[in-house]
């Protein structure tokens, strides 16, 4: 199914930040996007834009998830926090530019405390990617900031 809101409806980021070019299909437990690369990425370089940015766009994915989840239910999306990863792989350095990468990822857990891990693929002509990568979202992120510093 295709969502019915913007990616700039369902993401925090803004501007050169914001990576994600549309959300393609979701589900209950899944979203699909596609990344358009351009030279106007701010992370691409005259090779393209180094594939370690693709844990950025499945990062992102998954906050299109979380804020197309909260908007289901009328409310704004939340800030949340990429943890770490586990088993990137990706087979090329560079994501050519003029190219266009599909993002697919897949809630495998979550738990009550707003921990979550995910099963994300990047793909497209010539490479796949594969990572599964934890989230932490709090429900009040200003909050959660505010305790870490005490």
């Amino acid at each position: 199914m295709k969502a019915e809101f913007s990616v700039d409806e369902l993401v925090p980021h803004t501007g050169q930040m914001s990576l994600l070019s549309d959300i393609t299909g979701y589900g209950e437990d899944w979203l699909s996007a596609v990344v358009d690369i351009s030279s106007s990425s701010m992370f691409a370089d005259d090779k393209g834009v180094p594939a370690w940015v693709g844990l950025e766009y499945m990062a992102q994915a998954i906050g299109a998830f979380a804020g197309l989840q909260e908007r289901q239910k009328g409310e704004e999306p939340k800030v949340g926090f990429l943890l770490g990863t586990r088993k990137f792989s990706v087979d090329v350095a560079y994501f050519s530019l003029d190219s266009r990468i599909q993002v697919k990822v897949t809630k495998n857990m979550q738990a009550e405390n707003g921990l979550c891990a995910f099963d994300c693929e990047l793909s497209g002509e010539g490479f796949t990617s594969k990572a599964s990568l934890n989230i932490f979202q709090p429900d009040d992120a200003n909050q959660f900031l505010r305790d870490a510093k005490q």
